[in-house]
């Protein structure tokens, strides 16, 4: 079982890795994403899309990271790394609704009804 220390350790050096870069679908290119509050009074925001789709994979190359480190780590049982493989699986399934920004098949999120 892993302590406390451990596990942050796992998390920096994951969050300290990047993975290859990835294309962004050639209809969002110069886009804009506007988040626009459900109340009046206040601004809305607007975001260039190529800024929030790095953000996005961002977030994709930090699961795989992990998801390997995971796999891979000595100290975990196969329970362990089955139960903590469940959350990541279920993770990319919640952020399939962002593949519409994605170029190739191969980047974009995938769940378990995926695989």
């Amino acid at each position: 079982m892993l302590d406390r220390d451990e596990v942050k350790q796992i998390v920096k050096e994951v969050l300290a890795q990047t993975d290859a870069a990835v294309g962004m679908a050639d209809k969002w290119e110069g886009g804009t994403l506007i988040l626009k509050p459900g109340l009046s009074s206040l601004q809305a925001k607007e975001i260039p899309i190529e800024a929030f789709f790095h953000k996005v994979v961002m977030v994709r190359d930090k699961l795989r990271v992990l998801e390997q480190k995971v796999n891979a780590h000595a100290k975990l049982s196969d329970v362990e790394k089955a139960e903590m493989q469940q959350y990541i699986t279920r993770c990319y399934g919640s952020l399939t609704t962002l593949n519409i920004l994605f170029k190739h098949e191969e980047d974009k999120f995938k769940g378990t009804s995926s695989e």
